[in-house]
């Protein structure tokens, strides 16, 4: 389901609520107060009830939330009820790096692919992923996966997104420096490390 008129703020803090709740239940604790999973974000309480809000009555006054029922209501909005299938290209180190990372599963998200050029990867496994030939992108459609991680050169990037949403990826984790264009209905979040991590020493 989408929802209409939902800021885009909101929809990208309930990952951040949804990584809370799943702090909260491993504490064994079954329901959470809007002050309390506030803190955990870092926002205020009002911001945490106001968010919810668009999507309809989530707790009970006085009580809360029940974490394993929120829990299941956020991963719905987020279409995180069922698995997503996605795959990554660019297997060099920040690519062999995120492979690696072991919080995919707790999102129902599944890196099921990875693509590189160098000879030397194809045919390896890293995490039990297996790398292959970045000219056999368009097997992408045959493994049902919608979504992709891009850590290629910047002066590649462009083209392998392209290739990429011929064959079906409609939301993209863009890790390279390059500014990808894209159709309107395809989705992309970009992550630079250097760039962020530019703007710490302006605030130290």
């Amino acid at each position: 389901m989408r929802y209409a008129r939902i800021p885009d703020q909101t929809i990208r803090r309930l990952p951040l609520y949804l990584r809370a709740l799943f702090f909260v239940a491993e504490q064994g604790q079954s329901e959470v107060s809007s002050k309390d999973l506030a803190q955990y974000v870092g926002v205020h309480g009002w911001q945490v009830r106001k968010d919810f809000s668009f999507f309809g009555e989530f707790g009970r006054p006085g009580v809360g939330y029940r974490v394993s029922w929120l829990t299941e209501q956020i991963k719905t909005i987020l279409r995180l009820d069922s698995e997503k299938k996605a795959v990554l290209v660019g297997a060099g180190n920040l690519g062999a790096a995120v492979l690696s990372f072991s919080g995919f599963q707790k999102y129902n998200l599944a890196i099921v692919a990875a693509f590189d050029a160098d000879a030397e990867k194809i045919g390896q496994r890293v995490s039990g992923v297996e790398i292959m030939d970045i000219a056999c992108l368009e097997s992408v459609s045959e493994l049902g996966a919608t979504l992709a991680i891009v850590t290629v050169p910047g002066e590649v990037a462009q083209d392998v997104v392209g290739q990429l949403i011929n064959v079906g990826i409609k939301g993209i984790l863009n890790f390279t420096s390059c500014r990808l264009i894209v159709p309107d209905q395809v989705r992309v979040t970009n992550i630079d490390i250097g760039m962020d991590l530019a703007s710490l020493p302006y605030y130290i």
